[in-house]
């Protein structure tokens, strides 16, 4: 029976430890990101990190002064990239290639960091990479 008890004792401790420890959680777009902030950027497509929960493609942008300045550009997740039709070859058939990018800026002040809405490509396709949040928004599909 102190076995029993003392099993039983030790797991609600573990149980508390876990709980205590930070845990990275999926925060929403309107978490990270200004929606009032929104612009079109041109440049050019320079890498891409096709991972979860995110993918995030980069960019090199001629800024006011006409200095290039590398952006980082977050997508919805892969699934919903895949399941609306864009793969990640999409975006390495275009690496070095001229693209432009709709994308609303990051809340925390990170420079040149912004979460892409669409993705025009060269050929002229446009993706759906992120989830329009100025016009009273379209769910994730």
């Amino acid at each position: 029976m102190f076995r029993f008890q003392l099993r039983h004792l030790a797991l609600a401790a573990a149980g508390l430890v876990l709980l205590a420890m930070p845990s990275f959680a999926h925060h929403s777009f309107a978490a990270e990101f200004d929606a009032t902030k929104c612009g079109d950027y041109n440049g050019t497509l320079t890498s891409i990190e096709w991972q979860n929960p995110h993918g995030y493609f980069h960019v090199d942008v001629k800024g006011a002064n006409g200095a290039t300045e590398s952006w980082t550009f977050q997508t919805v997740s892969i699934i919903t990239l895949k399941r609306s039709g864009t793969n990640r070859k999409d975006f390495e058939d275009n690496i070095g290639k001229p693209v432009y990018v709709r994308a609303c800026l990051a809340k925390n002040g990170v420079k040149n960091r912004a979460a892409a809405e669409t993705l025009k490509l060269p050929d002229g396709q446009l993706r759906i990479v992120g989830q329009e949040v100025e016009h009273g928004g379209r769910q994730e599909y």
